[in-house]
């Protein structure tokens, strides 16, 4: 570790892609614990957890501590939570702190301004030293919207959101000292290809704007339609039941049905970030995720609404919902068929599945919230097979890591390892030092050829037409992990989508 706290590189480059706060966390935890997996995981994990804590308490204050429960319950059940807390990025921080910020900015109404304005100024701050500017969206959109549609004239042009700004202005210094240092007092540094680049004028502008008009240093290619379609997935298996919600409060909104007597803060953050991504260039599924505490509470809510007057549909969409849940698991295991490692962990798995049908006979109560709690089980029941069973074995085509394992337990203490290849993963998990080299250079006779190199297929072959000589180490299967296919998951066409990696050692 560097004990750098100001400057973020990545490969011994200079790296202005992200901001500091979530590396700020991690390096932090990494110090206390050391560096590993769960350490590296478990600060997304915990601010994820910090969302669903701010997902009760907002719920709680806007409707009953049902509803907040069951909210609570939607959101840590969302497709999407789940998958992001296995493969941590800024949204799990981003899913507490944008919530926090709202919950206590919601607080500080018709009272002085103390420590709830403060707090909300804090929490979105750090929300802006995770992603950029583009995290207000959601906190402003929520609070300003809400107050807009009720007509809260008062509380909306109040001087305490002034304050608010000044208070995130300065919590947000230590961002902008760190990139004025890295960046802006070095105009000779090349960045993106280009000299002269201001790492503030990238975090205030460039990051989020750029990226938004398509003008910035990284682009995109925008689909107006790609969070309507991946809400369907990522917010399973309550997406059908959220879109109704929405549906159901922008009708209330279009015929101003008792619009001061609802909340629109939770509708207000989602609808208008939901939008600002749509009409975005760049669009991935996991940013959806910042707003799932809102729709948590939509969804929870309008369960609540509709549970005596049309609890059919409820109950009807969700046994739907869970027969394809099944479905799809047991198609998954049929085709994939990762390796059963343990008999305890499918009991439980089963166990779970069992309550799922016999608990009404213990817990009597309507047949909505029977098939509220039976969703809340079918979810658990499938995504710990997928945790358990499923991701430890499609993490064996993740070559990088099997390389590391590999030469950490039966090589250890090697002098140094090469590799031409990009695999931060590799990186993470090899314990003897690692030298980025090219392999072209490693038949120039200048260059020390001899040494252990991680290659992929095409410098591999490189190396035997150059007549180097050569053992194999460990040859390994190679599968982008995160961008599953059919042809992967289906066992018998998976061998014809693998590439191969190998360890090799130069003589």
């Amino acid at each position: 570790m560097r004990n750098n706290w100001l400057e973020l590189y990545f490969q011994n480059n200079d790296w202005l892609d992200k901001p500091h706060f979530p590396f700020w966390i991690t390096a932090l935890f990494f110090k206390v614990f050391g560096i590993h997996t769960w350490s590296y995981k478990l600060p997304g994990i915990l601010f994820a957890l910090l969302g669903a804590y701010y997902t009760y308490l907002f719920a709680k204050q806007l409707y009953t501590r049902t509803v907040a429960l069951w909210s609570v319950l939607i959101l840590l059940t969302a497709e999407h939570i789940i998958i992001s807390n296995t493969d941590v990025r800024a949204e799990p921080f981003l899913t507490g702190l944008i919530i926090a910020s709202v919950y206590h900015f919601h607080r500080s109404f018709n009272k002085k301004p103390g420590w709830h304005l403060l707090a909300g100024s804090l929490f979105a701050a750090c929300a802006v030293m995770t992603k950029g500017v583009f995290t207000l969206i959601p906190i402003g959109g929520a609070i300003a919207g809400g107050l807009i549609i009720t007509r809260n004239w008062k509380e909306l042009f109040h001087w305490r959101w002034l304050a608010a700004l000044l208070f995130i202005g300065v919590f947000i210094i230590p961002e902008l000292y760190s990139l004025w240092y890295q960046f802006d007092r070095h105009p000779e540094k090349t960045v993106f290809g280009k000299t002269n680049v201001s790492g503030i004028r990238f975090f205030l502008w460039d990051s989020q704007f750029g990226r938004f008009f398509n003008t910035g240093p990284i682009t995109g290619k925008g689909d107006p339609f790609f969070f309507v379609h991946t809400l369907l997935w990522a917010f399973l298996p309550w997406s059908l039941v959220m879109y109704a919600a929405l549906i159901d409060k922008i009708r209330a909104a279009l015929k101003k049905i008792n619009l001061q007597q609802q909340e629109w803060f939770t509708f207000c953050g989602s609808i208008l970030t939901l939008f600002v991504f749509s009409v975005s260039k760049f669009q991935l599924p996991h940013y959806a995720n910042i707003i799932f505490p809102f729709l948590a509470i939509l969804t929870a809510s309008y369960i609540s609404k509709i549970q005596n007057s049309s609890s059919g549909f409820f109950t009807k969409t969700q046994y739907a919902i869970i027969a394809i849940l099944f479905a799809g698991g047991i198609l998954l295991h049929f085709f994939y068929s990762p390796a059963i490692t343990s008999s305890i962990l499918l009991i439980i798995v089963a166990a779970i599945i069992l309550l799922l049908f016999m608990f009404q006979k213990w817990l009597p109560v309507s047949a909505s919230r029977v098939a509220f709690y039976r969703t809340v089980l079918a979810a658990i029941a499938l995504n710990l097979y997928i945790i358990w069973f499923f991701y430890p074995h499609l993490l064996k085509y993740q070559s990088g890591s099997e390389a590391a394992f590999y030469m950490n337990k039966n090589h250890p203490d090697v002098k140094e390892i090469h590799s031409g290849v990009y695999a931060p993963v590799f990186e993470f998990y090899i314990n003897d030092p690692l030298f980025k080299a090219d392999t072209v250079a490693a038949s120039k006779p200048e260059v020390f050829q001899a040494g252990t190199w991680y290659v992929n297929y095409n410098e591999f072959e490189w190396i035997k037409q150059r007549g180097l000589r050569y053992e194999i180490i460990k040859e390994m299967d190679e599968f982008p992990v995160t961008m599953l296919t059919l042809k992967f998951i289906n066992k018998k066409t998976r061998s014809k989508e693998l590439k191969k990696f190998y360890l090799i050692r130069l003589l």
